[in-house]
């Protein structure tokens, strides 16, 4: 058949779709992976081959569909690899990914059980001394990963990997022998943390949202929401981002905002933010779709297809922190 650089009719182009759901649709449909795709199908639309669900809220169909597509990022040793986070390729399973991994499946309603077993045997192999995960496990030498993500032999202990997998993992209930040490590290690197950057304050948000510990938790976020505005370290007024300095060890022109943060109403973080200061930035995330239909990517390229695998990521959780808001989206 003869290209007539017209879509299909089935497929309308993002000038003819009129909510930002549809235009995101459009976007997956063109560009994701079939992860992404599936998840979308999960989170936004009625049905999904054929199967009714909910929209917003998948059946069980669709949960399995997304499991499916993830499965395909599993490795031997219970963890997950090829480049299931963009910034890592290689078949080798990394904590990144895992963590990825994780905030699919809770995503899902599906982070516990034989699932949970399997990773949290995986993160007790590659663990370090202090029981917590390094960002990259040192396995990664040898394939491509990102400029920013430092591959060293003796990896310390970092909260940026640990921090959003032992979160995710208490939310779900799921207890396990690795999480007790994993958990004191946490504690003691919040607890510790003056001087920071966006990136690691959300990880640190990440574990509070979940730790079983609740008023420990509160006092915790609320000293870290103190931080992050004596730092300025989130964008307050996204119409003046000329005027706001980019955090340390980001890209230029890279900022953080109060959705970042709080990604849900429910978050600890919401409480760092004034309404005002929140309506503010979700008003700027949702203009933030672009003309594709999709939201950009965050940080420079760095190969050819990872800000393409990015960015409907960043669409999906884009989408599900407007409607968390209940900002329409269509």
């Amino acid at each position: 058949m003869a290209e007539t650089g017209a879509f299909p009719a089935a497929v309308p182009s993002p000038a003819a779709a009129l909510s930002p759901l549809a235009r995101a649709e459009h976007f997956v449909w063109l560009t994701a992976r079939v992860l992404e795709q599936r998840r979308f199908a999960y989170h936004f639309l009625d049905c999904v081959a054929g199967t009714a669900g909910s929209a917003g809220d998948g059946g069980a169909a669709a949960a399995d569909a997304v499991e499916a597509a993830l499965a395909s990022y599993a490795t031997g040793d219970g963890g997950y690899g090829y480049a299931l986070d963009p910034a890592l390729r290689g078949p080798v399973s990394q904590p990144l990914h895992t963590g990825h991994a994780l905030l699919v499946l809770d995503s899902i309603r599906r982070c516990g059980g034989q699932r949970a077993e399997r990773i949290c045997r995986y993160l007790s192999a590659v663990s370090t001394a202090e029981g917590a995960l390094p960002a990259v496990h040192p396995g990664q030498r040898g394939y491509p990963a990102a400029p920013f993500v430092p591959i060293v032999d003796d990896p310390p202990s970092e909260l940026l990997a640990t921090g959003p997998v032992v979160g995710l993992l208490h939310r779900n209930e799921v207890w396990h022998a690795w999480l007790f040490r994993a958990t004191d590290f946490c504690w003691a690197a919040i607890e510790a943390l003056e001087r920071s950057h966006p990136y690691e304050i959300r990880a640190a948000v990440a574990f509070l949202d979940g730790v079983p510990d609740r008023p420990r938790a509160r006092a915790a976020a609320d000293r870290i929401g103190r931080l992050v505005r004596e730092q300025r370290l989130a964008v307050l007024d996204p119409r003046d981002l000329a005027g706001h300095p980019v955090p340390p060890g980001s890209d230029p022109g890279e900022h953080h905002f109060a959705h970042d943060f709080a990604a849900t109403p429910e978050s600890l973080a919401r409480s760092w933010f004034t309404d005002e200061e929140m309506t503010r930035s979700l008003d700027f995330l949702a203009r933030e779709q672009q003309e594709d239909g999709g939201w950009p990517g965050r940080g420079r390229p760095w190969a050819p297809g990872t800000a393409l695998e990015s960015r409907p990521i960043v669409t999906v959780e884009a989408l599900r922190t407007l409607r968390a808001y209940g900002r329409p989206i269509g």
